[in-house]
């Protein structure tokens, strides 16, 4: 079955939103059968994994999705820019700004903080079986505080826990997956 090459024989995109959109692919499976495999389409994100003085920076914010108070790392949307990314750095795509200029926007709009360094940490898919959406996760240090920029839709408290205790927070509910990986990756990286 590895020499088969999954042929898309129709796609179609049913809806699009201000978010994402989505759809489903008519692929050939390996005996010839035919299935829609649905999908949505989000923009890349950037995770940040934070760290101050010994404490790892968290935001605070409702999620109507799921309905809950949740505990995150930094996260957003990797916005569109024309050509390069300018930093020499990761970018999902040539027409997106890279992830580490992603990271230190996010954290300084969602927390007030400026990062003297921000490492690339990682590069992923996530939930593949449905999404078409790109993750990145850096790792951001030497933090100073400058004032916080939020989006209009953004109500949310910075919070910091001790490094020891991060993990253990991010895994009480309602977890937050890319938390999580942020800062396992994080930690497999050496940074925390």
């Amino acid at each position: 079955m590895s020499d088969h090459d999954w042929p898309v024989v129709e796609s179609a995109t049913e809806y699009e939103t201000g978010w994402y959109a989505g759809g489903y692919d008519r692929v050939e499976q390996p005996d010839g059968s035919l299935k829609d495999y649905y999908w949505a389409a989000l923009p890349p994100a950037v995770v940040v994994a934070a760290v101050d003085d010994g404490d790892v920076v968290f935001v605070d914010q409702y999620r109507p999705t799921i309905r809950e108070q949740c505990l995150e790392l930094v996260a957003g949307i990797v916005e569109e820019r024309a050509g390069d990314p300018g930093d020499g750095e990761v970018a999902p795509s040539p027409d997106r700004e890279s992830y580490v200029a992603a990271g230190r926007r996010e954290l300084r709009e969602e927390t007030g903080y400026e990062a003297d360094d921000v490492h690339f940490v990682e590069e992923f898919w996530t939930s593949t079986g449905v999404l078409r959406h790109r993750r990145g996760i850096v790792f951001a240090e030497g933090l100073t505080e400058v004032g916080r920029d939020l989006d209009d839709n953004e109500f949310l408290s910075v919070e910091r826990v001790p490094v020891e205790d991060a993990l253990a927070v991010a895994r009480a509910p309602p977890a937050n997956d890319a938390t999580i990986e942020g800062l396992l990756l994080a930690r497999a990286d050496g940074y925390l």
